[in-house]
């Protein structure tokens, strides 16, 4: 499995913007559909992104749609997720993951590899 350190949180006013970066290490980081993922207390997972492997084809929640831009750079072995209108609601532990399946982009048990996470707050 492959290793994901998550990077880029912290404290925002609402509108501001975040970029999240997630360094993969110990594979080939254009093996693996990657994404986006975010938690908050009390609450399961929730798909938030994510990316072919190519970096061709991009997916992403309606609630983050048209304000969230996922990207790759597989030369790097780096994720991105560059987040802008940024709300209250976002407020959240993002993580990163790394899945090795064929045409599956939103179902969190099929990643089989996860970051620790980064906090994200986003205040009003």
């Amino acid at each position: 499995q492959v290793q994901l350190v998550e990077s880029g949180g912290g404290l925002v006013q609402a509108g501001n913007s975040l970029r999240l970066s997630c360094a993969v290490s110990g594979g080939t980081v254009s093996m693996y559909i990657m994404g986006w993922f975010r938690q908050t207390p009390g609450k399961e997972r929730e798909f938030v992104s994510s990316i072919s492997r190519s970096g061709g084809n991009s997916y992403y929640a309606d609630s983050v749609k048209g304000r969230f831009t996922i990207s790759r750079d597989n030369a790097k072995n780096t994720v991105y997720l560059q987040m802008n209108s940024l709300k209250p609601e976002d407020t959240a532990v993002y993580y990163c993951a790394a899945s090795t399946y064929m045409g599956v982009y939103s179902d969190p048990t099929r990643f089989g590899s996860w970051g620790q996470g980064t906090q994200v707050t986003v205040s009003s």
